[in-house]
């Protein structure tokens, strides 16, 4: 049996290529499409109904373009949406949250730092997985003010950005933290830019290959592999602002692609 329907992934803009890299390296056979919806970015600083609605929105267009799983490749979505995604929809549908278990297993300091969205740290979901994971760890959590809009706007390697991180990171790197969470989908872009700022033993940790993995447990549970070398299988992108951002950021990581600009 092999299922040649694409993989749909949704984002409240960029961000969410950080994921579609790491699924399509582990399932290259696998078609992808990828919505981008910067025209409402970022999530993050709306409220919950709006969340939903948008998660809704961006799901039902990828239903429409006959996806068989559903990657949200956005924290504040994932936190806020998909309980309701899951329970409207009967397709799989996976999300993306911050990688605290893993930090506060390791963490020697005991003492994390969360860096995220409003809309992410405010929600439930994050508050119990904190209590779960992180009960005996200090967890510094700070909101990425400005940093979606920064990469969205194609400055992720820019002064403004590496002085907003530094204001940002200070509370963190005054309580000793030895790991740094990345929750938000966004936050991998401003890597390089992170590790020149801080000290050499702090790890950092985002979602994306856990999330590739357990992209492919599901298929395989479910019996939706695509195993067929013959199907086409070029990355299909949507953004739903200009198409330069998306471009540029995607580079020649994405090979032979497609990007088109969609009013969604």
């Amino acid at each position: 049996m092999s299922d040649s329907r694409p993989i749909g992934i949704f984002d409240s803009g960029v961000g969410g290529t950080s994921i579609w890299k790491e699924i399509h390296q582990l399932l290259p056979l696998e078609k992808t499409i990828y919505l981008s919806d910067s025209k409402n970015a970022p999530y993050g600083i709306k409220t919950q109904k709006e969340i939903i609605s948008l998660s809704i929105k961006n799901t039902e267009k990828l239903l429409e373009m006959g996806c068989k799983l559903i990657v949200v490749a956005c924290n504040t979505a994932t936190t806020n949406a998909i309980k309701i995604l899951r329970d409207s929809y009967n397709v799989p549908i996976i999300g993306i949250e911050p990688a605290i278990k893993p930090a506060a297993l390791k963490s020697r300091n005991k003492a994390i730092g969360i860096l995220a969205t409003r809309g992410t740290l405010a929600s439930e979901l994050f508050a119990q997985t904190s209590e779960l994971y992180a009960r005996d760890i200090r967890v510094i959590e700070v909101e990425g003010n400005g940093l979606v809009e920064l990469i969205e706007g194609g400055k992720r390697n820019s002064s403004e950005a590496r002085k907003l991180l530094k204001e940002l990171l200070t509370p963190m790197l005054e309580a000793r933290i030895d790991y740094l969470v990345l929750g938000c989908s966004h936050y991998p872009y401003l890597i390089p830019l992170l590790s020149k700022i801080l000290p050499e033993e702090v790890k950092i940790i985002d979602s994306g290959e856990a999330v590739a993995r357990q992209t492919k447990s599901v298929l395989q549970e479910n019996k939706l592999l695509n195993t067929s070398v013959d199907t086409d299988q070029r990355p299909e992108f949507y953004t739903n602002v200009n198409r330069k951002v998306l471009e540029e950021i995607l580079g020649s990581g994405a090979g032979n692609y497609k990007i088109s600009e969609l009013n969604f």
